[in-house]
């Protein structure tokens, strides 16, 4: 008898022999087929439990048709599919079919969440104990987690983690909800897969989208790629990655109609709709940015590098220019970062970023972008530094190298009198920092703040609200973001003595009203001082 902790009492035991009959050897024969084997295995044998009509046979819709044939036809596919969309069902009539007919195959299914992993075994496992016993391997072992068969094939789940399949000489790997790994995760597990995937083995990857950015968006925009550099398509129809992209909406399924849409559209908002349903890379997490808007902002190239600055605009003698410097320790954690912006365009014009340049490093960066500008004869340039913790070091190395020698103003907040050290430079506090996100919401939102960088997108796609603030989803990083909203406190700033600039800004300044929730606790404690005035 099989051994595992599942139950066996309806499995077929390893090495039992079957009296075949001129019908079963037939139908066997036509399951090995190499090309319309698996659709004929599930069509014919494959028993699955609806949601509405019990179990029944498997009678797979159209796009389901399309899904075995890719599955089958392409060493890697790549799937978008809505939610409910029977992605499910159709990966573990494949698999199944793939260790019973392929013989000494190791096939991996690897899942965001351990219930997903859970629920394709379990669907495996009851398409098999539904199968006739001369269609189906005999079973050597039988676990919840894993199925050996007595061909010498056996398919094993997990969650993906960093290390998931690492060791293991893998025939199928089949990636489910890939988009929800998150994305350091998914990034290293690739790396480590990619070895494997391409000595022979085959890929499987299926997901409703998240991310425009993360692993599973960039493999599928590489699949979309068709065309070499000459204009020519690939033989097979497959993106230059190798991967065959295909995508399924929820109007291809025969049980929905647009009242269904609208109701589903009612309950859970257009956002998500368009994310789970219309199969579109719509960020679903309260990001600081509405998620339609990210979706509309595709960033540019830069035009130019100087050194690692990145510029994305030719700087113009007339305008005005802020440069925000947001330090770090430059020891390999947080990276320092540097936002350029023009005035009175409010256009983004350079940054920076780097998490290993030490302090007197980050200002020699700033002072060069500085000097560059000077030379274009750029006569209005206004810059500053954030000033908390290892912003005090930042403050010595301008203190020791003398003010006068950097161009431009040294721009500072203004202070109330209240007994403390004015601190020169800006303080992040609590509410400083809820306000300056608030003002960039209204200045992205509104196109009044063009972000070029396509870094700092990627960071605002992960910039979400954390209970009455904001700040990077666990695991991203935020330095680009928190470097601009230096820039915009600035701006504000300079609002209040330029009138050209209070013209581009003014319909964006902060409203106490609008704050919300995020206005319950001020930890005015860690301001240092008040507002700058031209956001009060």
């Amino acid at each position: 008898m099989p051994r595992g902790t599942a139950d066996t009492s309806l499995v077929k035991p390893a090495n039992q022999i079957f009296d075949y009959d001129e019908k079963t050897i037939l139908e066997f024969q036509q399951c090995c087929d190499d090309v319309n084997g698996a659709l004929y295995f599930m069509e014919n044998f494959m028993r699955i439990q609806h949601p509405v009509h019990g179990q029944m046979q498997f009678d797979p819709y159209d796009y389901q048709l399309d899904l075995i044939k890719n599955y089958n036809q392409y060493r890697y596919s790549i799937n978008m599919l809505g939610r409910q969309m029977g992605k499910t069902t159709v990966a573990a009539g494949y698999l199944l079919w793939y260790a019973m007919f392929k013989p000494d195959s190791t096939i991996l299914v690897a899942a965001h969440k351990a219930a997903g992993a859970s629920e394709i075994m379990q669907r495996i496992r009851f398409a098999y104990e539904s199968t006739p016993d001369h269609i189906r391997a005999g079973v050597m072992e039988y676990n919840k987690s894993s199925i050996t068969f007595d061909n010498g094939s056996r398919i094993v789940s997990s969650t993906t983690t960093e290390t998931t399949g690492r060791g293991m000489s893998l025939t199928l790997v089949y990636l489910d909800e890939f988009a929800f790994v998150r994305n350091t995760i998914a990034k290293e597990f690739w790396t480590s897969l990619s070895p494997t995937l391409a000595t022979g083995g085959k890929c499987i990857v299926t997901s409703t989208p998240n991310s425009d950015d993360d692993t599973f968006a960039t493999i599928w925009a590489n699949s979309l790629n068709i065309f070499d550099e000459y204009g020519n398509a690939t033989p097979d129809g497959t993106g230059k990655n190798g991967f065959k992209g295909y995508k399924a909406k929820w109007d291809q399924h025969p049980d929905r109609d647009n009242a269904w849409a609208n109701q589903e559209r009612n309950s859970i908002g257009e956002e998500r709709f368009r994310r789970e349903h219309e199969c579109e890379f719509v960020i679903y997490d309260e990001t600081l940015i509405n998620s339609l808007k990210l979706i509309d902002m595709s960033g540019i190239e830069p035009i130019r590098t100087m050194g690692q600055v990145r510029w994305y605009k030719h700087p113009h003698p007339t305008c005005t220019y802020v440069i925000g410097l947001d330090p770090s320790t430059g020891t390999g954690g947080d990276a320092a970062g540097i936002q350029v912006i023009e005035l009175p365009t409010m256009v983004q014009v350079a940054e920076w970023q780097h998490n290993m340049t030490p302090i007197e490093g980050q200002m020699k960066v700033m002072m060069d972008i500085m000097q560059y500008l000077t030379e274009l004869q750029v006569e209005q340039i206004y810059w500053s530094v954030e000033n908390n913790s290892i912003g005090e070091a930042a403050l010595l190395v301008i203190r020791d190298t003398g003010e006068e020698s950097f161009p431009g103003d040294f721009l500072h907040e203004p202070k109330k009198v209240s007994g403390r050290r004015a601190r020169k430079g800006f303080t992040t506090g609590h509410r400083t920092k809820v306000e300056a996100c608030l003002s960039a919401k209204r200045l992205i939102e509104q196109d009044k703040l063009i972000i070029n960088s396509k870094p700092l997108l990627s960071e605002l796609k992960n910039f979400v609200a954390k209970g009455n603030s904001f700040s990077a989803k666990p695991g991203e990083h935020d330095d680009l973001v928190m470097s601009m909203m230096l820039c915009i406190r600035m701006i504000h700033y300079i609002s209040t003595f330029e009138d050209e600039v209070f013209e581009a800004v003014n319909s964006t300044l902060a409203n106490p009203n609008d704050y919300g929730d995020y206005d319950r606790e001020w930890d005015d404690q860690d301001d240092d001082g008040p507002m700058p005035l031209g956001i009060l």
